[in-house]
């Protein structure tokens, strides 16, 4: 059988997964910084009532209406959008291993990180839904 001169090697691997866990974390983090600066822009003078428990409100507890109010730009959207890109990095991480062993034709790891990307999918909406 030829080889496949396509083939990723394991240093290429370990390379792009780490500039895509690097870059998911920054960008995630750079989204929660314009989230809370336009939080406090907004809302950094209110006086907190710490006698109410005031939780998520229900528009924020979808992925819809995380990316619907964060089109309006509110803060607490971005802040939450920029949470569910931190989550979904490692996400990524497993969607390209998956991709990465099936282009190296290692069948057994493929469907191994095919199951993890099942389960941590299947985590985030199940959670979030």
């Amino acid at each position: 059988m030829p080889a496949d001169t396509h083939a990723l090697t394991t240093e290429q691997i370990d390379i792009i997964v780490g500039n895509l866990l690097r870059t998911g974390v920054a960008v995630a983090a750079a989204v929660v910084v314009a989230g809370g600066l336009i939080y406090l822009y907004r809302h950094g003078t209110e006086m907190p009532d710490y006698l109410v428990f005031r939780g998520e409100p229900a528009d924020l507890r979808t992925i819809g209406g995380i990316i619907q109010d964060a089109r309006s730009l509110s803060g607490r959207a971005i802040i939450q959008l920029g949470l569910l890109l931190l989550i979904a990095t490692p996400l990524a991480r497993v969607a390209f291993l998956v991709y990465a062993f099936a282009r190296q034709h290692d069948r057994l790891y493929a469907v191994a990180a095919a199951i993890v990307l099942v389960l941590l999918a299947y985590g985030l909406v199940g959670a979030v839904y």
